[in-house]
């Protein structure tokens, strides 16, 4: 409570939440001394969707290399410290909390919004371990984000570039989002993962035409695939790999692996077997998770219980395509920001689940109340229930004996699970 409270402070020192310029952030640095330009070893990370899972997967690949990292991560699901990873383990409450202080004073009676106080509090910190890898995964789009900041990086990890956060561009399209994720990104190595379409592909592929930097494309410089033995199977020029399986769920993962897997090798000449281990390891909450053990669990019967932070469209096809591949009915629970497209998003599920329970996000002002979210989506072909939270949709589910109970909409929703269990 001491370190929300403090956050909630230090939300007064700019009027708004979100403020795609540099300027502040800048001007924090200076005062700060420019620890930004003391880190070695950078590794930014942007795109619409992925950022997560190829940082964890970066991460736990250079982790059993015998690598140190720092990394740096949004948003959190349960508490701020797990946006700040230093030399492998993230920081305690109480070392957060000075931190933050510490970088209010410094800030005095200047504006800044709290994503960029917490970005340049990590990298004041990561001056401690400035030696490290730092793998870095931009706030919202790339060209204005408080991480852009960097003279110069090792590399770029591209992800899923798609439709979102339309309300922030001038250019309401899939192109205003392309821009401002490739328009500044360092000139480097850039590892592109596959993406949606191979329209968006190409797209991007333009985008970066000025950029000098060496690129590796999914599909053309590095691939991977499963065959239907189960084998899976990684290539790129510097070989082929037969991989175990992660120990993270969705088909779709492997593609966002091979993105840290080329990099791995090509930046940092990972032997094979730390990229067999490394993957066995990945440490990521939210994303596809199964919840094996606690309270929730225990309420939701015979039933698997799994969930996923998913929130735009492009997710949404991630998490349909994963219940196509399973061998159970699923019930859905939802519920979701207002400042997304719900019906977009809900219609990836049409015909592919047993029923969907709409539920409000707890402590959430910005979230769509569910009876708002059933008006938006009443023409779509669900069996529709609203529930009164998360335990009674969980509940309702129960009674459909060996099925999966499927929770997604919004990393809020799933902090708010995982706090629950």
């Amino acid at each position: 409570m001491k370190l929300q409270k403090l956050v909630s402070k230090l939300e007064k020192h700019h009027k708004k939440k979100l403020d795609l310029s540099l300027g502040r952030t800048f001007n924090l640095l200076k005062k700060l001394g420019n620890p930004q330009d003391k880190l070695r070893n950078i590794v930014t990370v942007v795109g619409t969707n992925a950022k997560a899972s190829m940082s964890y997967s970066l991460k736990s690949i250079l982790n059993q290399a015998g690598l140190r990292c720092n990394m740096y991560t949004s948003p959190h699901l349960q508490s701020y410290t797990e946006r700040f990873v230093f030399n492998d383990n993230e920081i305690d409450e109480e070392n957060l909390f000075e931190l933050l202080l510490d970088i209010e004073k410094v800030l005095g009676e200047d504006n800044a919004t709290v994503f960029e106080l917490l970005t340049c509090a990590f990298l004041k910190y990561a001056e401690n371990y400035k030696d490290n890898v730092h793998i870095i995964e931009a706030g919202l789009f790339h060209q204005y984000d408080s991480t852009n900041v960097f003279k110069d990086n090792l590399m770029t990890l591209l992800g899923v570039i798609h439709n979102d956060h339309f309300h922030w561009l001038d250019n309401k399209s899939i192109d205003g989002v392309i821009h401002e994720k490739t328009t500044k990104l360092l000139n480097s190595n850039i590892f592109i993962n596959k993406q949606i379409t191979e329209g968006i592909r190409e797209k991007i592929e333009a985008s970066l035409d000025q950029n000098t930097s060496n690129k590796y494309y999914f599909g053309k410089n590095f691939n991977i695939s499963k065959s239907e033995n189960s084998f899976i199977q990684y290539q790129d020029e510097l070989g082929e790999l037969i991989l175990p399986e992660p120990n993270i769920l969705g088909d779709h993962q492997l593609y966002n692996i091979s993105t840290s897997i080329a990099a791995s090798r090509k930046i940092f000449n990972v032997k094979d077997q730390d990229i067999k281990l490394g993957i066995q390891n990945i440490d990521l909450k939210g994303r596809l998770q199964e919840i094996k053990s606690g309270k929730l669990n225990d309420i939701a019967g015979n039933n698997r219980l799994v969930i996923d932070g998913g929130h735009n469209i492009s997710s949404s096809y991630v998490i349909a395509n994963w219940i196509k591949n399973q061998n159970q009915k699923v019930n859905l629970i939802v519920a979701m920001m207002k400042d997304k497209e719900h019906e977009e998003f809900m219609k990836s599920f049409e015909g592919l689940v047993n029923s969907v329970s709409l539920i409000d996000i707890p402590n959430q002002e910005g979230a769509i109340s569910k009876e708002e979210f059933k008006k938006k989506i009443i023409n779509l072909k669900f069996t529709l229930n609203l529930s009164n939270n998360i335990q009674d949709a969980i509940k309702s589910n129960a009674k459909s004996e060996n099925s999966i109970t499927l929770i997604v909409g919004s990393l809020y929703l799933i902090g708010e699970v995982l706090n629950l269990n």
